[in-house]
């Protein structure tokens, strides 16, 4: 059991009988009353955010999460199509828990996959990955006196912000956290 002062960022509980995880916490304590713990808790079924506050007694019980390593085989239309890398059981899970994160599922890539009582719920993405760009401008010389950047899309049809040095039909890695160039590989 967890108490409040152990609910910080990227802990998941079980609450109101659905997998949560911490995503803010925010401890406040007044002269002679108990502490309380304000969160947001984001709901891994269903990805919404509910924001609650806890008082000093409560306990709450952790979720019981596991991680499988999978291979994203397609998308469906709404479903993004996983294989269980051990016992080779294909599964689907919506994309749109996956939220901006989605473009960065690479086909035939591996991720790890979020199990909740046997039931997939999540995907875990790797912090950066290689990709590779399909289509950019030419990047002029001497168009900026700083490094100045242009748009390019991605092999899997979404467009990030480039270096202009950066051309089409380079490998170059991206954080799948915030989506931003890291380097050309």
């Amino acid at each position: 059991m967890y108490t409040i002062a152990q609910l910080k960022p990227g802990v998941a509980i079980l609450f109101k009988g659905d997998p949560y995880v911490v995503t803010r916490s925010q401890f406040s304590k007044k002269a002679r009353q108990g502490g309380t713990m304000k969160t947001v808790l984001r709901n891994l079924k269903t990805g919404a955010n509910v924001q609650q506050t806890f008082s000093g007694n409560d306990k709450l019980e952790p979720a019981d999460l596991e991680r499988a390593r999978c291979q994203y085989l397609y998308d469906d239309g709404n479903n993004g199509i996983f294989m269980h890398k051990e016992t080779y059981e294909q599964f689907e899970i919506d994309l749109e828990l996956l939220g901006d994160q989605k473009g960065f599922l690479l086909e035939g890539g591996d991720t790890d996959v979020l199990l909740f009582e046997g039931n997939a719920i999540g995907v875990s993405l790797p912090p950066k990955i290689e990709i590779k760009v399909v289509e950019t401008p030419p990047g002029v010389k001497g168009d900026t006196a700083q490094g100045g950047t242009k748009p390019a899309k991605l092999e899997t049809g979404i467009t990030i912000n480039v270096p202009l040095f950066v051309n089409e039909g380079d490998m170059i890695r991206v954080n799948t956290e915030d989506g931003v160039y890291v380097e050309r590989v």
